[in-house]
């Protein structure tokens, strides 16, 4: 058989074994479901954007996506696209929470050296405000993969996180009260790292907004 067609089949194997990974672990309900929203009463949140669509619509990877992960499985084979996403939403949400109180310490090894400089002029800000927040998830954020690569020596992977949240803002007037805001955030973040590390950490190089 021709190289190119070893090759061919090769990838064919890779993306059915992800496709397979993949749907064990999006085909279960994450986060809030339409039907919990029409049982719940409605929360106060805002209804001018995208991202109030329900956090449970299905989502279903394209050959595009798929081939792309399998292209970074082939480059690196331990890359498992289901305990990537666990650890995506942990991240998600440790980095949400500790932005909010302004946790240095806590961001710095999870944030790219670009990404910790903007999110610490953003918490410079607030405290410049004498202002400080506390950020709460009221459901766990719904982690779809929307795509992998690989290129050169580095691995990057983009994942939409749809999420609810209150945040809680009090300032330096102790008669004011404090601003509880609720709202639903999709976004799209992207994660890289060093392929061949001897930290095979994922960090986050990158935030911008993503369809709901």
């Amino acid at each position: 058989m021709p190289p190119v067609q070893i090759q061919i089949v090769i990838f064919a194997v890779i993306a059915a074994v992800v496709l397979f990974q993949l749907y064990n672990v999006l085909g279960k309900k994450v986060g809030r479901q339409p039907e919990e929203d029409a049982r719940a009463k409605p929360a106060a949140l805002p209804t001018a954007s995208a991202a109030d669509q329900p956090a449970g619509r299905p989502h279903v990877l394209d050959a595009v996506t798929l081939a792309s992960i399998a292209g970074l499985k082939a480059r690196d084979p331990a890359f498992d696209p289901v305990r990537f996403l666990e650890g995506a939403r942990q991240a998600h949400e440790t980095i949400v929470r500790a932005y909010a109180a302004g946790d240095r310490e806590t961001l710095k090894p999870l944030l790219t050296p670009t990404v910790m400089a903007s999110f610490e002029a953003g918490i410079a800000a607030r405290e410049t405000r004498g202002e400080t927040e506390v950020a709460e998830f009221l459901h766990p954020a719904r982690a779809d993969l929307e795509q992998a690569s690989a290129e050169e020596n580095r691995a990057t992977a983009k994942v939409r996180f749809l999420a609810e949240l209150r945040n809680t803002i009090t300032t330096a007037d102790a008669a004011a009260e404090p601003q509880i805001e609720e709202r639903r955030v999709a976004e799209l973040w992207t994660f890289e790292r060093t392929l061949g590390a001897s930290d095979p950490n994922w960090v986050l190089a990158r935030t911008e907004p993503a369809a709901a």
